[in-house]
């Protein structure tokens, strides 16, 4: 999606991919197959590009310090990116900014665990420090009985973060646009709604959040980016309880899910701000295009040939929009999403719903 901006930047964009049949090495036309933890893999790529950047958290850490040693751009930077890796420095770190958190604690074992929830309450939540994405590596523990589930199979150097379990009544997703001259730019606040520790649909913007509770969620996104200096996509998923109040769940520095709507619904999609960002280049309008816009995720369903359902979805729906990533159907994968935009927010989110439900073989109720 990244690569669609650049065409028309007349920019031109390396991969290095972990396998030829990845979504993004179908399209991009310079491509390395390769390991992005091998140094001598990584080294030998980067040597050939003006900025490097990432559409994940994973390049180790220490070979990004190596390559920045050696004169390569990286953006973000390791030092940035680390608090995207990994949670207790994420957490450290912004506790020490005064940014809102649950209460946490790193936890060698199972006993510091359940002495956690003794202390904050049952239950609580587990996570691993490293690693975990789409509700993979998060335990929910509900008494000391179940401490030791998260430490097996623990890989080395990975911890175990314990967090208060907080009673929040949705998620919400603040994305911001940094450059490294510092101008930056904040989206519409959208809310996030999760199946099964999955991002299923976002709603921009997120509906009943007041001007005030909008404006101090873009303030405290864009306060964390300066602080951590980072360059591009930053998306900072917020917890809010039922008095209005939010606490910061997660970091992702990179385009992410809950702004794919930003691709059709603002004057200026993510990936065209992360482009635009790590080359520092002048930030584009973040603004929204529509007064509600609806994204919804295709996940693998029964339906494997999905150009085939084009049809019924365009005639049935002249202005949906629909972007599919060209990844093998498998259950509960995302393979794609769609957008609706308008000035009714219960037509907009129906036209979305019955365009990804029809997507993955869902009849309508």
């Amino acid at each position: 999606m990244m690569h669609a901006v650049s065409i028309g930047l007349g920019i031109e964009v390396r991969l290095l991919a972990e396998g030829p049949d990845v979504s993004a090495a179908t399209v991009v036309h310079d491509v390395t197959v390769g390991d992005y933890t091998d140094p001598e893999t990584v080294r030998a790529f980067a040597a050939g590009c003006d900025v490097t950047t990432f559409d994940h958290e994973h390049v180790p850490t220490g070979l990004l310090r190596d390559l920045e040693a050696a004169g390569v751009a990286v953006r973000p930077g390791p030092e940035a990116l680390v608090h995207a890796q990994d949670k207790a420095i994420m957490r450290d770190r912004l506790t020490a900014l005064g940014a809102p958190c649950p209460v946490y604690r790193v936890v060698a074992d199972p006993d510091a665990l359940a002495a956690f929830g003794d202390e904050q309450g049952w239950p609580v939540i587990a996570k691993t420090s490293r690693g975990g994405y789409d509700g993979k590596g998060v335990w929910k523990i509900e008494s000391a009985a179940d401490a030791a589930e998260p430490f097996v199979g623990l890989a080395d150097g990975v911890q175990i973060v314990a967090e208060e379990f907080v009673p929040f009544v949705r998620e919400l997703s603040a994305l911001v646009t940094r450059s490294p001259s510092g101008q930056a730019v904040a989206y519409p606040v959208s809310e996030s709604v999760q199946r099964n520790g999955v991002c299923v649909e976002t709603v921009t913007p997120a509906p009943g959040l007041s001007d005030e509770q909008a404006v101090n969620a873009q303030q405290l996104a864009l306060r964390i980016a300066h602080e951590l200096e980072v360059v591009g996509m930053l998306a900072v998923e917020l917890m809010q309880r039922e008095d209005g109040s939010v606490v910061v769940n997660e970091l992702a520095m990179r385009p992410h899910n809950t702004g794919h709507w930003t691709i059709d619904g603002s004057y200026t999609s993510q990936f065209d701000n992360h482009l635009r960002a790590v080359l520092d280049l002048p930030l584009g309008d973040p603004a929204m295009r529509d007064r509600w816009t609806v994204m919804v995720n295709v996940l693998g369903g029964s339906v494997e040939d999905l150009p085939s359902a084009l049809l019924h979805c365009f005639a049935r729906d002249r202005r949906l929009r629909v972007q599919l990533y060209g990844k093998q159907v498998k259950p509960g994968r995302k393979v794609g999403h769609v957008t609706t935009s308008g000035d009714d927010l219960d037509e907009v989110r129906n036209r979305a719903l019955h365009a990804a439900n029809y997507l993955m073989g869902v009849p309508d109720a």
